[in-house]
């Protein structure tokens, strides 16, 4: 990842509004974001875009975020992760993940866009 301005940011939430209101603001923050619905929508997504960073709502209907940060992880090795929600379940699912030797981070919803921008400038 080199400048802000340069990073691209795939945004995966079932929510659409929250998909495309974190989107929205990622953008007008020099950012090069878009949003998805699905984890089969991001999965095909990273295919084209090659994000740099994935954020995703773990929670959603069908599969999980972890599962399509995993995929995604896959086909886009060098892309970070950083995952929100604001249900308990989270932490099992993420400690599984973990185990499998993956390195993703939490947020907690609702997410404050300043926290998350805060947390994109820290990430090299």
């Amino acid at each position: 990842m080199t400048s802000q301005a340069a990073r691209r940011v795939l945004v995966l939430d079932d929510e659409q509004l929250i998909a495309n209101t974190l989107a929205l603001i990622l953008n007008r923050s020099g950012f090069d974001a878009h949003a998805v619905y699905t984890a089969e929508a991001a999965i095909k997504s990273a295919r084209e875009f090659s994000p740099d960073v994935l954020i995703s709502d773990v929670i959603m209907d069908g599969s999980t975020g972890i599962d399509a940060a995993i995929s995604i992880s896959e086909l886009v090795p060098t892309c970070r992760v950083i995952l929100f929600s604001g249900q308990a379940v989270t932490a099992d699912l993420l400690e599984r993940a973990k185990a499998s030797g993956h390195r993703f981070e939490l947020l907690v919803k609702p997410v404050h866009p300043r926290a998350l921008l805060e947390r994109l400038k820290q990430m090299n």
